[in-house]
This record gives C-alpha cells, sequence and structure tokens, in this order.
C-alpha cells in the first residue's frame, strides 16, 4: 500500500505530518517531472494520493471516474486506486469553505478577485459562487473569456470585496514574490493566501499593513487532508480534529523558526 502526494515541488508540504497524525499510514512526497508524472499515472503504483501544483488537471484524463464536485470543477487533488480503478476527487472545494467560514470571511454579495489560473483557481472560483459572492473575476497574465488581466485588475476592479492568490507567487523559496499590489483596492476587507509555507507571504503582510483581515492556507490544508482521509479509508472524521492538528502545527512551525 502506498500513500502520498504528486506534484513538481514538495520541499515545502507540510501534508506528511499531517496525514500521519490523522491516519495509520506512512505516507510520501513524491516528486514528479513531466515525464515521470506519465509513468506514474500509468502503473498506478499506490493505494490513494494527493495531488498539487502543477497536476490537478493534467490527472484527469488517467482517471477512470470523478466525483459530481471533481467533475463541475475541473480539478482533482484526490486519487483513490481501487484494484486499478481510479476515482478523481476535490477535497481543496470543503478545506477552502472551512478555511473562510472559520475565520469568519463573509463572502455572500461580496466582490471577489482570485488570482491564478489553474487547478486550485477553479475550486476556490466555484466555493465562493456556491457561498454567495456577488461576482468572481478570476485574474491571470493573460486575458480570455474566463480571465482578465492584472493590469485591468488594477485599474476597473479596485472595488473588490476580498482578494483570494491561488497563484505560486510567494511560495518558499521565493518569499519576497507578490502577485499584486494592494494599495488600490481601499474597499478590500479580507485577502486569503492559500499559501502555507511561509505563513506570512509578502502579500499577507501588505494586507496586514493596510489593516486588512488576512489569512493564509495552512487550515485550508488540514481541512482537505481531514475529507482526504475519508476517502482514502472510507470512514467519517469529526471536524474537531482540524483545529487540533492546525494547532499543533502552526506551534510546530513557530518553534523550527526560533531554534
Amino acid at each position: 500500500m502506498r500513500y502520498g502526494l504528486i506534484g513538481e515541488t514538495l520541499g515545502h508540504s507540510y501534508s506528511k505530518i499531517i496525514h500521519e497524525q490523522l491516519a495509520d499510514y506512512s505516507y510520501d512526497l513524491i516528486p514528479l517531472s513531466k515525464d515521470e508524472f506519465h509513468t506514474f499515472m500509468t502503473r498506478k503504483g499506490f493505494t490513494a494520493i494527493n495531488v498539487t501544483i502543477p497536476y490537478k488537471q493534467e490527472v484527469i484524463p488517467y482517471l477512470d471516474q470523478l466525483h459530481p464536485h471533481a467533475l463541475e470543477i475541473g480539478a482533482v487533488n484526490t486519487i483513490v486506486n481501487k484494484n486499478g480503478y481510479l476515482t478523481g476527487y476535490n477535497t481543496d472545494f470543503y478545506g477552502f469553505q472551512y478555511l473562510l467560514k472559520h475565520n469568519d470571511i463573509p463572502i455572500h454579495n461580496m466582490k471577489c478577485l482570485v488570482l491564478g489560473n489553474g487547478g486550485t483557481s477553479k475550486t476556490v472560483k466555484a466555493a465562493l459562487k456556491a457561498l454567495g459572492a456577488k461576482e468572481v473575476l478570476v485574474v491571470s497574465r493573460t486575458a480570455s473569456s474566463t480571465t482578465i488581466t492584472y493590469e485591468e485588475c488594477r485599474k476597473i476592479h479596485r472595488d473588490a470585496d476580498i482578494i483570494v492568490n491561488t497563484t505560486p507567487l510567494g511560495m518558499y523559496p521565493h518569499t519576497n514574490a507578490s502577485p499584486l499590489d494592494l494599495t488600490p483596492f481601499q474597499k478590500c476587507i479580507a485577502v486569503v493566501d492559500v499559501i502555507y509555507n511561509p505563513l506570512e507571504t509578502t502579500l499577507i503582510k501588505q494586507a496586514q499593513e493596510l489593516g486588512i483581515k488576512a489569512v493564509n492556507g495552512l487550515e485550508m490544508l488540514v481541512a482537505q487532508a481531514k475529507q482526504a482521509v475519508e476517502y482514502f479509508l472510507d470512514k467519517k472524521i469529526e471536524d474537531t480534529v482540524i483545529d487540533d492538528i492546525y494547532q499543533k502545527l502552526l506551534d510546530q512551525i513557530k518553534n523550527a523558526k526560533t531554534e
């Protein structure tokens, strides 16, 4: 049996720590190049895996079945292998909504900007719409029928209430990067950065300096992992474990910084 996480760069990940607290199995971090990814998915040498950047959409052609939620969103972050039959799920949707609700970030009737156009962006957009957002605009480097540019965002959509970063800009080790200057967005009441390493990205630090509520993605990571384990092991786990593991992980990260 093999459980783990696949992605391109995984040195920043806390998923192993989280899963091994949630369940009684070993959880591997499995970095894969594009070529290795194809071989790995074709061989199906795993019991269940999670999927992160940049493969949340790329895994879909390898799957036999998609959970309706994953099909609707168009992104997969959890795969269960039952006798060679692969089913894809999306637990980021639950994780992101948990993060918003647990941090009292109101979404109903709000104008939301989602930075980035990858798999996580699709999930965040769906979750915001499900919570009753008035408008959800996806911001990308190039304009399309479903996205706006950063320039357009800065010029026309300064009245956004909520900004969510789903890009890797600001993630370790490139911690000085930021996807957006928040200064023009004077109506913004909350910034969510799904990055969790570092805990305070450049974007989050700027939000705090401007007096805007700012939340990182660590709780989302723990919450989505909880639901992933439910799919992995086909059993229900109480939500109360999310905060327990989150607090332990937070203490561990902070202690590591002071050592």
